[in-house]
């Protein structure tokens, strides 16, 4: 069986990700490539009781679980190959997907755009309570990403079509060949 293999899909708010995690999902099943599509941050959507789980990162141990049991389930059936959508801040949160994933291959790949083109597309698709934290998040967290320098490649986001994107995307992190 061949090693497991996880292209990361990173970038601040509103630069693409989930887009481009469906996109480049749809183009590899096109293509008859087995894998698996995952979107990280909808594994950590819970309030939890204080008496279990008190901090952001205890919420984020509980989210990598998830995502190792996922992993686990899906293994068991033949995927080798994850797409992951997530902001990753740093080395430690990388290791922590890959830890989930039992990755042997990693490819990180940012997508990036305009900060204002973020700001925009954030503020249409988030329109409820924390409306105003998700927008100016986009800049501080561009900012975090920035010095983190996970990534093994850029993309930018701007005046392309999301099959243009993930296609770019598959390409460079050697998923497919043409």
């Amino acid at each position: 069986m061949k090693p497991k293999s996880l292209l990361v899909i990173t970038g601040t708010m509103g630069a693409g990700k989930t887009c481009v995690l469906g996109e480049a999902s749809d183009i590899l099943a096109l293509r008859n490539i087995v894998h698996a599509a995952i979107d990280l941050d909808a594994f950590g959507l819970a309030h939890l009781p204080p008496a279990d789980l008190q901090s952001e990162a205890s919420n984020d141990v509980l989210m990598y679980r998830n995502l190792q049991s996922v992993c686990e389930n899906y293994s068991s059936v033949g995927v080798q190959r994850f797409l992951l959508a997530r902001a990753i801040e740093n080395r430690t949160t990388l290791e922590c997907c890959r830890t989930a994933v039992s990755a042997k291959n990693v490819v990180v790949c940012r997508l990036t755009a305009n900060t204002e083109t973020m700001r925009l597309r954030v503020k249409m698709r988030e329109s409820g309570v924390l409306h105003e934290q998700f927008v100016a998040r986009v800049e501080r967290l561009n900012s975090i990403l920035d010095s983190a320098r996970l990534e093994d490649f850029a993309i930018n986001t701007e005046n392309r079509s999301v099959t243009q994107i993930a296609h770019e995307m598959l390409l460079k992190a050697g998923w497919i060949s043409d």
